[in-house]
């Protein structure tokens, strides 16, 4: 009897459950708070963008054409200095005496040329009078022209000395920026051996720098129609520098598959620097039509970048996209999404294809999904 009563009671509490289980209904799903964004067309600029060097248009490693002692510096190191200017002293004593010497052996010359000349034009009257044998008179003609000879060395000579002196004093054959000087006075410096100054043309500058091959026959293309805008970012500094393209290399590296450019800044201000390293973009053009989202939609997964796009009824879609470029916070993308549509700027993390999202006009920071784990890297579902 206790058994039957004890299998009624358990009966009566399973069925008690059973019926209370019935009762209730799975909660209703919540939406997922997000930023949306619309892609747009409109025009962008078509860029490459590379990391580039910093060089002196020109550059000039000043040394003496004369041998001789370093008597003077007439300049402050790090200057800029003119074309012309004067920047070192030679010590020209020996050179005036070299000079002195050469002057006096050309007044020498000189006064034995005009007798030699005198000379050969009394021989040639008494030899047409025929009162000398011609062979004394072309004795007499000879020797004036050797002397005439000897003069025209000798003004050579005093030429040469003098431009030697000219030497002792080292002017700039530019204008630019000197660097330090690299021999103190006093030394004896060598000729055409020895090191002074290095100046460097800071106004117009250049930068080098190289882009992949793919980009090579675009750039000849646009180069032919008009100049390129290039600017160049020295890093620290927000504001870029602009300049023109100004140089193609005759030949693709076949090393690195990269062609090297050359671009010119008139660098008024001197900003760039040579040996600087910048960031340097070429603009080849504007596209007119460029499908373009802000650069927060897009995400990158295991299978390539996406994006999240709200559908009419409320719910997240998962899109492939390819991405052409990206310019500044704006990315252009070549397929995958249609100009109009509503994609998710903020908020993609906690996203899954056909979850229902909830609009906001700006990120919620107390919506914000908390750190995704290691595994799951930020920005991949």
């Amino acid at each position: 009897m206790w058994t039957a009563v004890r299998l009624v009671v358990v009966a009566a509490w399973m069925a008690g459950i059973l019926a209370g289980c019935s009762e209730k209904t799975p909660p209703a799903p919540t939406a997922v708070p997000v930023v949306v964004a619309t892609a747009v067309t409109k025009p962008m600029p078509v860029r490459v963008q590379a990391v580039g060097n910093i060089l002196a248009a020109e550059s000039v490693t000043v040394r003496s054409q004369v041998t001789g002692q370093l008597s003077a510096v007439h300049f402050t190191e790090g200057q800029d200095v003119k074309r012309g200017q004067l920047l070192f002293t030679i010590d020209p004593r020996p050179f005036e005496t070299q000079l002195q010497q050469a002057q006096a052996e050309l007044t020498r010359v000189l006064a034995a040329a005009e007798f030699a000349r005198r000379e050969a034009a009394r021989y040639q009257e008494l030899f047409n009078r025929g009162l000398v044998a011609r062979s004394q008179y072309e004795q007499v003609a000879s020797n004036a022209a050797s002397a005439e000879a000897m003069a025209r060395a000798a003004r050579a000579a005093v030429d040469n000395t003098r431009l030697q002196l000219s030497y002792t004093a080292v002017r700039a054959p530019l204008d630019g920026r000197s660097g330090r000087v690299l021999v103190d006075r006093g030394n004896l410096v060598q000729a055409n051996a020895t090191d002074l100054l290095v100046i460097n043309q800071l106004r117009p500058i250049e930068a080098s720098f190289a882009v992949p091959s793919d980009y090579l026959n675009e750039i000849r293309r646009r180069a032919e129609q008009n100049e390129l805008e290039v600017t160049a970012t020295p890093a620290g500094d927000s504001t870029p520098a602009a300049g023109r393209l100004t140089f193609v290399d005759n030949r693709v590296d076949p090393q690195t598959g990269t062609i090297q450019l050359k671009a010119t800044f008139a660098n008024e201000d001197a900003r760039l620097w040579p040996g600087q390293f910048v960031t340097v973009v070429v603009t080849l053009g504007i596209e007119p039509n460029a499908l373009v989202v802000p650069s927060a939609a897009v995400q990158a997964g295991q299978q390539g970048t996406y994006v999240f796009v709200v559908k009419p009824d409320g719910t997240a879609d998962l899109r492939p996209v390819a991405v052409a470029r990206q310019v500044a916070d704006e990315t252009v993308l070549a397929k995958g999404l249609n100009p109009g549509e509503t994609v998710v700027t903020d908020g993609q993390l906690r996203l899954a294809p056909g979850l229902r999202v909830e609009v906001q006009s700006q990120p919620q920071p107390s919506a914000s999904p908390a750190m995704p784990s290691p595994a799951t890297p930020a920005g991949k579902p």
